[in-house]
């Protein structure tokens, strides 16, 4: 027997024993980020699908699987022979997992939800999306621990101090911060769900998330302590005893719960109901008032201050050294050396590895190859694995986890003469590029209004992209890490404020289904420009370097303000990465970023 099909079949025995009529299980964890522990993968133990994000829900004759249109091809792949179903979408019909429920489920039936991976907000479109339905549910519903008997366990490694020569400001002046705009909203206490804000505020990294430096921990600010949920033997003896000084209180990762049960009822929280479980939600005293907004942290940590933004212009410079490595061992062993997908991913992750204080890779590197390049979050495996050719389009979207940074850089090169049409494509897409780069605004600019930026061109040509044209990136933390994006879509995100030191990607694409894809990604920082009589007013700064492939540029295409941009960029990348370079990695580069 399949042994989906196998652990299927126990999960539904399970479902009867506990009298509910339907299961549903997410691609989250505790923290509902976006990276999880491999302890927490239930969908890649139970269907065999390894996507990043995803949904299913089970009942006694059915079992399917929601994902987005990143990961259609492989969920089909990987599902085959499993019993579930990939829930893909019909043309003019995008029905999500809720809906099928509501058009499937009998009223006054019992759905079982495991409340410490779905956040209070989706548990609230769930039950109001279902309301007619009188469904029941139980919250307290984990079915899996029971059966995932050889689970991975959580990691122990320990997590280190993140020095100020790196971050840039004392742990103790953040934590004055946040406690002053606390005050401000008149907040006694503040929740803290998402590692990646604990490590901000606390100046530590961790080694307990795969691509980012986290340790699974909560934390409660009130006026005088910090209370730190983790494991306390990951805390080093000299870290805890800093702690001690500066009234951070370690407590049992999995006391938090209880915890918030004590909190004073006549009391203000402040929580993240995107972030917030709904057990942790749950176990808020009656009473007590609710504050529900972004994290403090988060719109903190957004604005990278002056150190981090001397860090990541040193950072872009080493990786920019170890793209221009790989790319140019790339070109002279292309006809000689045999090359797949995975095997540039990790001749690439080699090259960044010399580079000083390299922790790891920040995502899993997309190598798309011809075909491959045309699914957005690609990721090559043992029998997707491509090799690579005498022709085509090869898109590398790479990235790095340093202590003084982290990285997103894409780059699409001709493997071979390109046709009219790829160098068409290519300079749509790079005019996008340029075009978000070049951007000045008023200062109050939100997301949302760049977007049109890095789209213009295409659209002109009867063109798209289905994703955003850009996600904050942390220090040091998550690739992607907000509150601000470009996108056209308007949420909370988008809808953030473009701030001076908010470190953003610029990455237009065009998608061709079956053939290839083309994307050029940048980082910019922005930065104050001017003031006028009409307000401040910002710009970007492009700080990723690695030259752009000229062989695919239609030069026709290009007006005279983007050939000096390009120019410019490229001069910038031969002056600032050719110290590190051997004589012939100089020559080629200097090749590589001659003007046109």
């Amino acid at each position: 027997m399949n042994p989906f099909v196998k652990k299927l079949t126990l999960l539904r025995a399970s479902m009867k024993e506990n009298n509910l009529d339907a299961y549903i299980i997410p691609s989250t964890d505790p923290h509902l980020g976006e990276y999880v522990p491999d302890h927490w993968r239930i969908i890649a133990w139970l269907t065999g699908f390894t996507g990043s994000s995803a949904t299913v829900v089970v009942t006694d004759s059915f079992a399917g699987l929601w994902t987005d249109s990143r990961y259609f091809i492989q969920a089909e792949n990987q599902l085959s022979g499993s019993d579930f179903i990939l829930m893909k979408p019909t043309i003019g019909s995008k029905k999500d997992y809720i809906e099928w429920l509501d058009d499937n489920i009998r009223t006054g039936c019992r759905i079982g939800i495991d409340g410490r991976t779905f956040s209070i907000a989706r548990i609230r479109k769930i039950r109001k999306d279902l309301e007619e339905k009188k469904v029941l549910f139980d919250l307290n519903c984990d079915l899996i621990s029971e059966l995932w008997t050889d689970r991975p366990p959580m990691s122990d490694s320990p997590a280190f101090d993140h020095l100020i020569s790196f971050c840039g400001k004392e742990r103790s002046v953040k934590m004055a911060e946040v406690r002053e705009q606390m005050k401000g909203m008149g907040v006694n206490y503040h929740l803290l769900t998402s590692p990646d804000d604990i490590m901000w505020l606390l100046n530590i990294r961790g080694n307990d998330v795969k691509y980012s430096p986290l340790l699974m921990s909560f934390a409660i600010i009130n006026e005088d302590q910090i209370l730190l949920f983790a494991e306390e033997n990951k805390i080093p003896i000299k870290l805890a005893a800093e702690f001690d000084k500066l009234g951070i209180v370690m407590l049992p990762y999995e006391e938090i719960e209880g915890m918030l049960t004590t909190l004073p009822s006549d009391s203000v929280i402040l929580i993240t109901p995107a972030t917030t479980s709904a057990s942790l939600y749950n176990s808020i005293p009656q009473g007590m008032q609710i504050i529900e907004d972004v994290s403090i942290p988060t719109r903190l940590k957004a604005v990278k201050n002056k150190i981090e933004i001397a860090n990541i212009t040193r950072v872009m410079e080493k990786d920019g050294v170890a793209l221009t490595k790989f790319f140019y061992w790339f070109e002279q062993n292309k006809n000689s050396v045999r090359m797949s997908e995975l095997s540039l991913a990790e001749k690439l992750n080699r090259f960044r590895a010399e580079q000083e204080n390299y922790l790891g890779p920040s995502f899993s590197t997309i190598a798309g190859y011809k075909e491959h390049g045309a699914l957005p979050h690609y990721s090559a495996t043992p029998e997707s694995d491509s090799v690579i050719e005498s022709d085509g389009i090869l898109l590398i979207d790479s990235g790095g986890q340093y202590l003084d940074g982290t990285t997103d850089i894409t780059r699409t090169i001709a493997v071979g003469k390109p046709s009219v049409r790829q160098k068409k494509d290519f300079t749509l897409v790079l005019k996008g590029t340029i075009n978000l780069a070049l951007a000045k605004f008023p200062c109050g600019t939100k997301g949302f209004q760049l977007d049109i930026l890095g789209r213009k061109a295409l659209w002109e040509n009867g063109l798209n992209y289905g994703h955003g044209t850009g996600h904050g990136v942390g220090f040091c933390l998550n690739v992607h890490e907000g509150p601000q994006n470009i996108s056209f879509r308007t949420g909370t995100d988008s809808k953030t404020i473009i701030e001076p030191g908010m470190l953003i990607s610029d990455e237009p694409a065009i998608y061709r289904e079956g053939e290839y894809g083309i994307r050029t990604e940048n980082l910019v920082i922005c930065y104050e420009d001017e003031e006028t009589e009409f307000g401040l007013f910002l710009k970007f700064d492009t700080v990723s370097l690695c030259y752009i492939d000229k062989s695919l540029i239609d030069i026709t295409l290009l007006d005279q303000r983007e050939i000096d941009w390009l120019n410019s960029y490229h001069s910038a990348v031969y002056e600032k990465l050719s110290p590190y370079l051997s004589e012939d990695e100089k020559q080629w580069l200097k090749v590589k970023t001659k003007n046109i």
